[in-house]
């Protein structure tokens, strides 16, 4: 399987807290929300058509209870994230959590280990929703495959970034992109191997 991030991000990117007030208001967080009034038909289609490659969901802790607390109450057959994530495997980052009750759940211990080994099982996609100190520990580790990057059309000048300082330096080549009716830019990544470097720099010696 492919490791797949899905992520929203302010134009700053910033992902924090994007779906409500109390979502996450570490660090004294005020803009939780701040991608609701962006969301439309056309994004929620747009969202919905990465469902098809879902064949499992890797999430941290505070992305799984926020998941764990809704999508088991849509019960929508023609909601086709709904159905996938009720049903896939679901791993779970965790070093509080005792026990994970969400139907077909798994607790990891050691995340990168763990990862990797399941990564080597068939399927099209294991996907990662949120989840920025799990997304920055599977970054340190090179287990990133495919980052597909929901950015909204705001800037909120702090808070918790997908690109946080020590990111390892990575080469990525655009592989899709599409624009919501409410300016939300969805762009797909996928790595090229190390960073590349060059310069503009005129060679003056000898002349």
């Amino acid at each position: 399987m492919k490791l797949v991030v899905t992520t929203f991000l302010s134009l700053d990117g910033v992902m924090q807290a994007p779906g409500g007030p109390a979502e996450d208001t570490s660090g004294g967080f005020e803009h939780g929300g701040w991608l609701v009034p962006h969301f439309d038909d056309t994004l929620g289609e747009l969202m919905d058509a990465g469902s098809g490659e879902l064949d499992g969901l890797l999430l941290g802790r505070r992305t799984y209870e926020i998941f764990a607390a809704h999508w088991p109450h849509v019960t929508d057959e023609v909601d086709p994230f709904a159905s996938k994530a009720n049903t896939v495997p679901k791993y779970v980052a965790s070093r509080t959590l005792d026990s994970v009750g969400w139907h077909n759940s798994t607790l990891l211990t050691d995340v990168a280990e763990e990862v990797a080994k399941l990564k080597t099982q068939p399927g099209d996609e294991l996907q990662v929703h949120g989840s920025g100190e799990l997304v920055r520990t599977l970054m340190r580790h090179d287990l990133v495959d495919v980052y597909r990057l929901f950015v909204f059309p705001v800037v909120l000048g702090g808070g918790k970034r997908l690109f946080a300082e020590g990111t390892v330096p990575t080469g990525l080549r655009l592989t899709g992109t599409s624009v919501s009716a409410t300016g939300v830019a969805i762009h797909s990544y996928e790595r090229s191997g190390p960073l590349s470097y060059g310069s503009f720099t005129l060679d003056t010696e000898g002349v």
